[in-house]
């Protein structure tokens, strides 16, 4: 006769030890989280910035001298004393205001070529070349151009401006266009869903990121185009200001309104289209 115990073997699957307690889940392996990630590309951003410093106080110090190449210490006194006198709002607000009415005006001629050219070959064999030609041409061409039609004042630079966004604008939107899936739209129409729903759910969700592309890089070429036709033919903006600092042989004033360039620049590129691209394409997913 067998005797049989109601007892579990100690190896049977599902068992649990005496006490009813299930084992604790092993610990999983620790590694690096997303904020120790960001930390870090802050602090070798960081060293990065210093590292620059550094090269420029040798630079300043040591091969030349403070006359020729100011030390950042006496560019930054520079900075606040045109903050202080409100001197750097007044002449961003001016650059401000003609870049964004030259890019309104670039994107206004763009996307309806880029629409066409997305949507039909004929229209692409006829725009593609005038278009390539476009945003081939050197910034430096247009900023002339630009003062030798308008001459001095505030249009010269918003049509350079115009000019050299309406490209980007026109083979972003082209390339969106085309990259609509013609399944998608069939089967939303299968569905019953209207010619506008199909543009709202489909089209534009799809066409969105590469004109946001547009803007961003579009927005860089243009703000320097920009600044460069001020310096020809302008009556105010940064362009303007560093053109009257040369002409007074102030190489401080120079490159104080160079940084407010740059760190405008760095501003609107990681801080703000960075942060509204994350806000608009949130549903993408991250990337890696």
């Amino acid at each position: 006769m067998t005797v049989t115990s109601d007892r579990p073997s100690a190896g049977a699957a599902g068992t649990r030890p005496r006490g009813g307690r299930s084992a604790p889940p092993a610990a999983a392996p620790r590694g690096r989280g997303p904020g120790r990630d960001r930390v870090r590309r802050v602090l070798l951003a960081l060293a990065g910035y210093v590292a620059l410093l550094a090269v420029w106080t040798f630079v300043s110090l040591v091969l030349l001298n403070p006359f020729i190449l100011p030390p950042p210490w006496t560019v930054a006194a520079e900075m606040w004393h045109l903050v202080s006198t409100g001197a750097a709002f007044v002449q961003f607000g001016s650059s401000i205001g003609k870049i964004t009415a030259g890019f309104a005006l670039g994107a206004l001629l763009g996307a309806p070529v880029g629409l066409l050219m997305g949507r039909s070959r004929y229209w692409t064999n006829f725009f593609t070349q005038p278009v390539l030609v476009l945003g081939n041409v050197p910034g430096l061409t247009y900023a002339v151009f630009a003062l030798v039609l308008f001459g001095i004042g505030a249009v010269g630079p918003v049509v350079a401006v115009a000019l050299v966004s309406m490209p980007y604008v026109a083979l972003n939107v082209a390339e969106g266009v085309r990259s609509v899936d013609p399944q998608l739209v069939q089967m939303s129409r299968v569905y019953g869903r209207s010619r506008g729903e199909v543009v709202r759910r489909v089209v534009v969700p799809t066409v969105l990121p590469f004109l946001f592309a547009a803007l961003r890089y579009g927005f860089a070429m243009a703000w320097k185009v920009e600044a460069l036709t001020e310096v020809f033919g302008g009556r105010s903006g940064i362009g303007f200001q560093i053109r009257a600092e040369y002409q007074e042989f102030s190489v401080t004033g120079v490159l104080a309104w160079t940084a407010f360039f740059v760190i405008f620049m760095l501003l609107v590129e990681r801080v703000l289209l960075a942060r509204l691209e994350q806000r608009l394409f949130a549903w993408r997913g991250t990337r890696s």
